[in-house]
């Protein structure tokens, strides 16, 4: 008796009938109908749902006749059961098809009609993950950086870091590397139409000048020919990543006015300043946060490393094409994931800038990698079952927290408001992931040197507009249990 009970109790599967069109490798045309058996039996669960606070004239609360709610209420019924059978068919369809939706389904909502007569019927477009063979990823041949952060490595970076805290003194003459320069910017197509232009940039000569659409060579050697008030112009190719479309891989004319040098000199470090840095007691504490700073950035420059063959190794076989409009939304998802990555590893803002304006040079191109190995990545995850937990959040929160200088409560809200959560899951999966797959890899360890700076990066763009801009978020250095 009890079991015939409980299977009374079970909800009833609902049965659809779906045909599924493969239109591209991500994306499949899915066709729907319900058949009018199953539209019956969910307007009777609906009516009998209904009937006990039906109010009709003439009738006590749930004595009015089944058929006359029906009719009374029909309209409410109506979109109520399209609505559940819309839902419902949707689960259905991912649990029958096993889909693996990469974006919400392309529907029409207003456009699906409940019928009199007849399956209810309706279709839409939905990316999904490509279907591939899973490569192998056990016993991987990696070579990793290796290096010991030495006395000169951090007084190297405090020499960096004291650098920006020092005073900027007028300087005669022309600019020379390390020096800041006053300029304004004008950029001009080839029919000399003025394409964008900045005032005032502040500017540290470096061998090369990095801006978010393209990159100029050479920049220390071109600035040192001027003298305050004079001009000098450069040609640079646009890059085919930029946000305008006609201009991407075009010849523009970029044109720097100087207008003043400045030299830095390095401050005292004084108590003042130890507490302005990050509330430091000595200038021994000092070193020794600048020391895990390094080897934050170490390990970041590792995981990179092994990441980058990894997933060489992995997308060896990825010859699938992905559509260029997923590409180019989830571009700007590659830059938010990347900037998450260096924050967490305690890089100051000028590296990410840097970083942020290469991999807009060439977005489209690294996003289908990172896709790729994104796809494989979370294959692997599903079937060893890697998960995410929620101290995974909390870990990753506080690693941000410490190297911003923020409580992690405000860097929660922070990446909840710009709806960065999903990032950071990915980026715990694929994390996770990834050292199950070096856990399993041979390693041959290699030296490593600490990149040098070499390119100065401006927030500004020769089109005048950068593709998904980012706001690049200070990065101060902070103690390890700052709060």
């Amino acid at each position: 008796m009890s079991d015939d009970s409980t299977a009374l109790d079970e909800p009833q599967i609902l049965k659809i009938n779906v045909n599924v069109e493969e239109t591209s490798t991500c994306q499949r045309k899915v066709k729907v109908s319900v058949p009018r058996e199953e539209i019956d039996r969910y307007y009777e669960e609906a009516v009998g749902d209904l009937m006990p606070t039906a109010l009709l004239p003439g009738f006590r609360p749930g004595r009015a006749p089944r058929k006359l709610v029906g009719s009374k209420f029909k309209s409410e019924l109506n979109d109520q059961i399209r609505s559940k059978l819309l839902n419902d068919a949707l689960a259905r369809v991912n649990e029958q098809e096993n889909l693996a939706p990469i974006s919400e389904p392309d529907l029409d909502v207003a456009a699906v009609i409940l019928p009199d007569d007849g399956p209810m019927t309706f279709e839409f477009s939905i990316e999904v993950r490509p279907e591939f063979e899973m490569p192998e990823w056990k016993g991987l041949a990696i070579e990793r950086p290796m290096r010991e952060i030495s006395d000169a490595d951090v007084e190297e970076a405090k020499a960096n870091l004291l650098r920006e805290r020092g005073r900027l003194v007028p300087a005669k003459g022309s600019p020379k590397v390390g020096d800041l320069i006053v300029a304004n910017l004008k950029c001009t197509d080839g029919d000399n139409n003025v394409l964008s232009h900045a005032e005032e940039m502040e500017i540290v000569v470096r061998p090369k000048l990095s801006l978010a659409d393209a990159e100029l060579e050479g920049f220390d050697k071109l600035v040192a020919k001027l003298n305050p008030g004079q001009t000098v112009t450069a040609e640079v190719s646009i890059s085919e990543e930029a946000a305008v479309d006609e201009l991407r891989g075009k010849k523009a004319t970029l044109a720097i006015e100087l207008l003043d040098v400045k030299r830095f000199e390095m401050p005292e470090i004084t108590s003042s300043l130890l507490t302005d840095l990050g509330d430091f007691k000595s200038a021994d504490d000092l070193r020794e946060a600048i020391r895990k700073q390094l080897q934050n950035q170490l390990e970041w420059h590792q995981r990179k490393q092994v990441r980058q063959q990894v997933s060489a190794s992995l997308t060896a076989s990825a010859s699938w094409d992905l559509p260029p409009e997923l590409l180019r939304r989830q571009s700007q998802r590659e830059l938010e994931r990347s900037i998450l990555e260096l924050r967490r590893s305690g890089f100051d803002d000028d590296s990410i800038r840097r970083y942020v304006n290469e991999l807009r040079q060439s977005v489209m191109a690294s996003t289908a990698r990172s896709l790729k190995e994104h796809f494989i990545l979370e294959k692997i995850a599903e079937s060893e079952n890697v998960s995410d937990s929620a101290t995974d959040y909390e870990e990753e929160i506080k690693a941000i927290a410490a190297q911003s200088g923020e409580s992690p409560r405000r860097v929660r809200a922070s990446l909840e408001r710009k709806g960065l959560m999903d990032v950071l899951r990915n980026q715990i999966i694929e994390r996770k992931t990834i050292d199950l797959v070096t856990s399993q890899a041979k390693f041959k360890d290699t030296p490593f040197e600490f990149p040098k700076p070499d390119a100065e990066a401006i927030d500004h763009a020769v089109c005048g507009v950068a593709a998904g801009e980012d706001e690049i978020p200070t990065t101060p250095v902070a103690r390890e249990d700052t709060p």
